[in-house]
């Protein structure tokens, strides 16, 4: 499936996963299976609240799903999953003579349902669509995907993995033969130059590729050259000046069984998000690589609260992130910058680089950067003539003292004489 880095708020898209219990289907048509479908799947959605705030809902695909408007055709075929009041999770499948696909995946959330919004501050219904990547399924094959796979579209991310699906069943018997994911593909280790160890033991099968592999025991300093600087910004709507602005160099340090390295590209980069009173987010898509960026304020500060990075790898997708940051922080009616390369561990499998960091994601005005904050980096360059002043502060502080001790002490003298 494709994988997008769009909310997050995440995040956590990156966003922590919560324990899932899983769900299979077994669609029938005339008694006989039609459709087969096993799987994990977790959603996290961006909601207002009545007073004025922006929440993440997070909250997993009951087990208990109901399956009923899941139907099969000679060429088509749709798993429904229903739940909640008024949610549903839908993925439609067709074929193609020896092989089948799915077109579409359509998730529709109820945000009056308090169960899943609390304290919503809207009634509405919402429709959100996302075509996966999965094509080419054999059509007596099942498509087994054990790795996270997150879809984001607007202000919902949905986190897939270890999933099983048969769209199209042969006489009514599920077939054993497995399609697997580009992320389920492992690497063909290099040759050992020394004596080869032989093992007659299996190796066990990864469920995640982005997560398994040993998380670097301290960041390495970046071999890229510097990237170059993008420069963003978002409208609230058409033919309006920009409610978002950000300007940034970046480099991604993450580990995908090794530590690897890449520079993000802002040439042709698709920028897009959305601008809120209280959280705000910018989704910038280049070929290879997904950035999701969420901002959220109070009365007085704003933050960077989650970053979600997909890279599309070799190895397969890698996806990570961390929505309980508190990075860049500013106060709200300014922006904040770094022009100093700065280094941000955001978690164990991932670390960022910047250069000339500028952000200001709340109240832009004429669309320009207002005023800025420094980071601490900046703030650096200040230490030198501060000391300095302090040492001809307590100079002068010396000086005088050494003079009225003198001149008490010459007083004295002269009322001895007399």
């Amino acid at each position: 499936m494709s994988s997008f880095a769009a909310l997050i708020l995440f995040f956590s898209f990156g966003f922590v996963l919560q324990m899932s219990h899983g769900i299979e289907v077994n669609v029938t048509k005339d008694d006989k299976l039609c459709l087969y479908a096993n799987l994990l799947l977790n959603f996290s959605v961006s909601y207002s609240t009545v007073d004025n705030k922006s929440e993440m809902a997070v909250f997993e695909l009951p087990a208990n799903a109901a399956s009923d408007d899941s139907k099969c055709d000679a060429k088509n075929s749709t798993l429904k999953l229903k739940f909640g009041e008024g949610h549903s999770w839908t993925v439609t499948f067709s074929l193609n003579e020896k092989n089948y696909q799915a077109d579409l995946v359509t998730f529709i959330y109820n945000l009056s349902d308090s169960t899943f919004f609390p304290n919503s501050s809207s009634n509405e219904t919402v429709t959100v669509t996302k075509k996966p990547e999965i094509t080419n399924v054999g059509l007596d094959t099942c498509y087994s995907c054990k790795s996270k796979d997150m879809m984001q579209v607007e202000k919902v991310n949905m986190t897939l993995w270890n999933m099983l699906v048969q769209a199209f069943v042969i006489n009514g018997s599920k077939s054993e033969n497995i399609t697997s994911c580009a992320a389920d593909n492992p690497t063909t280790p290099a040759a050992p130059t020394t004596t080869p160890v032989t093992s007659t033991t299996s190796a066990a099968p990864v469920t995640n590729t982005t997560s398994t592999s040993p998380p670097p025991t301290s960041t390495p300093t970046p071999t890229l050259p510097t990237p170059n600087i993008g420069n963003y910004s978002l409208g609230s709507g058409e033919n309006t000046t920009a409610c978002l602005l950000a300007n940034f160099g970046l480099q991604i340090g993450f580990t995908q069984q090794k530590y690897q390295e890449a520079n993000f590209n802002p040439s042709g980069v698709n920028a897009s998000g959305f601008c809120g009173g209280n959280s705000s987010e910018l989704l910038l898509v280049s070929e290879e690589i997904t950035v999701k960026l969420t901002f959220v304020a109070d009365a007085k500060k704003f933050r960077l609260h989650a970053l979600n990075v997909t890279v599309n790898t070799s190895s397969g997708l890698f996806v990570e992130g961390n929505s309980n940051l508190s990075l860049w922080e500013a106060a709200v009616g300014s922006s904040y910058m770094c022009n100093k390369e700065q280094n941000y561990t955001i978690n164990s499998l991932l670390s960022i680089y910047t250069f000339n960091l500028h952000v200001q994601p709340f109240e832009v005005k004429k669309g320009l950067f207002s005023t800025a904050e420094d980071c601490l980096g900046d703030a650096e360059s200040f230490l030198v003539p501060i000391a300095v002043g302090i040492a001809l502060l307590v100079l002068i502080l010396i000086v005088l003292l050494a003079y009225f001790i003198g001149r008490k002490r010459n007083m004295a003298t002269g009322y001895e004489s007399f």
